[in-house]
């Protein structure tokens, strides 16, 4: 084994939590190579993520995180080390806010209790007022979220939303993968390397450890720690370590569509907007480029789940998607238009049983895992990485975090995250959303 292929760690995907944990581990002066097979960092399901800073989660622990992480996108620059870190330029942080759609018995009900205990910064607007900052937006109330082939999507409201839920400091960023080219960048200039176009075929093991891993070319990389963020493929990653049947809490990968329609005539939704989730139509939306709307699912019972084979499944936009997305979305933002040409992206979540992220050690050692991110963890990159370098230390320097769960303070905020409440082997939490909404 020559120098060059000896590390302290290897890191298994370059997205965008991928790309920080390398960063992290890199400013605490750990020797990282970081393996993708793709092209670059950011280009698989992180280029395609609506990249949304917003705290509006089902639970304490993940809104904490949350919030400490906007607080790292607030701060780019100086935390990158600097606005010319990247030959590429810095991604932007369009902080517009968040409008959170106010329904009886809606998410807001579980929210604002845990903005309060954070002294998260936080207003409730009238319907008045809501109309006032986005005009556009209709006052009914539609839930629960159907389907257009369902007689009941079509009934009128007969009753009135309450108002909004408005938290100043969100809103999102606008190239997801320049932010995590931003993140190669800042952890290249402190060391680390980053191999692309070359596939994880062996967790190498050796005295009931990870020895490092072998590449597709037959690349023999060694290091006592590997941690795995490979996103949809995470579970089959943690099947070559050996791992399968190992964790309380799984992964797999969700087929998911987002897409744009321009934003109606006379309103400059990329200037004007902001993002807003609408739980009672089960959609969310934000500006996009070209004052077009970008249009999510917010998972309803209605909208039926696809588990797919991350390396086969369709990519192509569906029609009838296509339609439930955007006239739920068109019940809210009156004149909105439904395009008879399909635009928008097919990619895949890495979705645990609760949809809550695994931040953690396993039962291998040297081998962690950050996995069951997608939908909800773009905006916790920087904290995400943080968490899990801390982790990492403390567990290779002889904690044990089965036992007694690591608590980890925010650079930002102060507060302390419970790493055991991402941990492998949790119980299914009941208090998830079971949706992006975590």
């Amino acid at each position: 084994m020559t120098e060059e292929n000896q590390y302290d760690a290897v890191i298994i995907g370059a997205g965008v939590i991928g790309a920080a944990v390398a960063f992290e581990l890199a400013q605490r002066g750990w020797k990282t190579c970081s393996v993708d097979k793709l092209p670059a960092a950011g280009y698989g399901s992180t280029s395609n993520s609506c990249a949304i800073v917003r705290f509006s989660y089902s639970t304490y622990q993940g809104v904490a995180m949350a919030y400490e992480g906007m607080h790292y996108w607030a701060d780019w620059s100086n935390y990158l080390g600097g606005p010319d870190v990247d030959e590429s330029g810095l991604v932007a942080f369009h902080q517009t806010g968040t409008i959170m759609i106010e329904a009886p018995g809606g998410h807001h009900e579980k929210v604002v209790p845990l903005l309060e205990s954070l002294n998260i910064p936080h207003e409730h607007w009238s319907v008045e007022k809501l109309q006032e900052r986005l005009p556009l937006l209709t006052d009914g109330v539609f839930g629960p979220a159907a389907r257009p082939d369902d007689d009941a999507f079509w009934v009128e409201p007969t009753e009135r939303i309450i108002g909004a839920l408005y938290t100043p400091d969100s809103g999102y960023v606008s190239d997801p993968q320049l932010s995590t080219h931003n993140l190669q960048r800042a952890a290249e200039a402190k060391g680390s390397t980053f191999v692309f176009n070359r596939q994880v075929v062996a967790i190498n093991q050796e005295g009931g450890r990870v020895s490092g891993v072998e590449l597709d070319d037959g690349t023999q990389i060694a290091a006592p720690v590997v941690v795995n963020v490979a996103g949809p493929h995470s579970y089959l990653v943690n099947d070559l370590a050996g791992l399968a049947g190992t964790m309380n809490i799984g992964t797999k990968a969700l087929r998911h569509e987002v897409h744009h329609v321009p934003s109606p005539e006379g309103f400059n939704f990329e200037t004007d907007g902001m993002h807003v989730s609408d739980g009672d139509s089960a959609v969310y939306f934000r500006p996009e480029t070209g004052n077009n709307i970008l249009i999510g699912s917010e998972d309803p019972e209605c909208d039926e789940k696809e588990w797919v084979d991350p390396d086969n499944y369709d990519q192509e936009i569906q029609q009838e998607q296509w339609e439930a997305q955007v006239l739920r979305c068109a019940k809210r933002v009156e004149g909105l238009g439904l395009p008879h040409e399909k635009k928008g992206v097919v990619d895949l979540y890495d979705v645990s049983d609760d949809w809550i992220p695994i931040y953690d050690r396993t039962d291998l050692d040297g081998f962690y895992i950050a996995i069951g991110t997608s939908g909800n963890q773009y905006k916790n990159a920087g904290v995400a990485g943080h968490c899990m370098a801390e982790l990492i230390m403390a567990v290779e320097a002889g904690h044990d975090h089965d036992a007694e769960p690591l608590k980890v303070k925010g650079r930002y905020t102060g507060v302390e995250m419970d790493l055991g409440f991402f941990s492998r082997n949790r119980e299914i939490n009941p208090d998830s959303s079971f949706s992006v909404n975590g």
